[in-house]
């Protein structure tokens, strides 16, 4: 027989993640930031493991073997000597999976989450966030799915360092940042969107991404749009990627049309998030920018979801209860 949680308070976790989209162009592996939809969990003490889905994926986030959520809360628990308490879990999601939106980091901070809720593993933020980071092997969509709004991230110690921390800092944006979002059919796995970068890069290109990176800092700690097209520029891992995710290219085209600031890969791709001018945030002329868009992407026969969306200040801090 299982343990029983005797503790009311204790009995049950709400929990919403939004989705993530990492990199923003020049800035990879060390900056995110926090978009406005998310995969949201219900999870209560039972006597035994259970999952229903509602949303996207259905058959991933509702399937029992080899789900990230509970193999992450089982191993956080365990590995603090505590007692696995089974769960019954409703998802409702609406994070892509595979598709560079944060998805995996999403998960594996719900299951940290559960883990330290049920477990009573008393862990701080840096914690929960490191601990999703070593998971992730770098914490730039943890740290903005946890913090919310744009998050710049490293890890200190040595790659690989089970006590190896993650230093973030937590940025609001000012002003607007609409943004669109073109979601392909097709995922595509971080571990090959990884294969094709070089190991090596020329010193101009390392300049020119940290010129841009800081540029693109600038512009969301400013309020400053005008600064982000050319801030965009990445010489890292776009140009390697770009064969592997027909959407940027594509989509790149546009900048400077209909008020399109420019487009950056979200986290390894597929995914491309594009940014909007201020004053496309909501009517009609949010409507002629998603046209203009999609009559693109159809004279270049290429298909993708179009979801709009914006930064979301809000993190998962918000809805975790203790």
């Amino acid at each position: 027989m299982p343990t029983k949680n005797k503790d009311p308070k204790r009995s049950r976790l709400r929990l919403a993640l939004p989705a993530t989209s990492a990199n923003l162009g020049p800035a990879f592996d060390a900056a995110a930031l926090a978009m406005d939809f998310y995969i949201k969990l219900d999870a209560r003490v039972a006597k035994h493991f259970s999952i229903t889905a509602t949303g996207r994926d259905q058959g991933i986030c509702g399937q029992l073997q080899d789900h990230l959520i509970l193999k992450t809360y089982r191993e956080v628990i365990e590995s603090a000597d505590g007692t696995v308490i089974p769960l019954s879990i409703k998802i409702a999601n609406d994070i892509p999976i595979g598709k560079g939106c944060g998805s995996s980091a999403a998960a594996r901070l719900a299951g940290i989450a559960m883990a330290v809720h049920f477990g009573r593993l008393r862990w701080t933020d840096a914690q929960i966030v490191g601990e999703a980071s070593r998971r992730e092997h770098h914490p730039d969509n943890a740290s903005a799915c946890w913090m919310g709004g744009l998050t710049v991230a490293r890890m200190s110690g040595a790659k690989g360092d089970a006590a190896s921390e993650a230093q973030v800092a937590c940025i609001r944006p000012k002003g607007k940042w609409p943004l669109l979002l073109a979601v392909p059919e097709q995922a595509l796995l971080t571990e090959e969107a990884r294969d094709v970068l070089p190991a090596q890069y020329s010193r101009a290109d390392a300049v020119t991404n940290i010129q841009n990176s800081m540029l693109l800092l600038a512009a969301f700690t400013q309020g400053r749009p005008d600064l982000l097209s050319s801030a965009l520029e990445d010489r890292i891992h776009q140009p390697y990627r770009a064969a592997l995710c027909p959407l940027l290219p594509c989509l790149e085209e546009l900048k400077g049309k209909e008020g399109i600031l420019g487009a950056a890969l979200s986290g390894a791709g597929p995914s491309v998030l594009m940014f909007l001018e201020p004053s496309l945030a909501t009517g009609a002329a949010a409507k002629k920018v998603r046209s203009l868009v999609a009559d693109h992407l159809s004279r270049n026969k290429l298909r993708a979801e179009l979801i709009s969306t914006s930064i979301t200040p809000r993190g998962a801090q918000a809805s975790f209860r203790g």
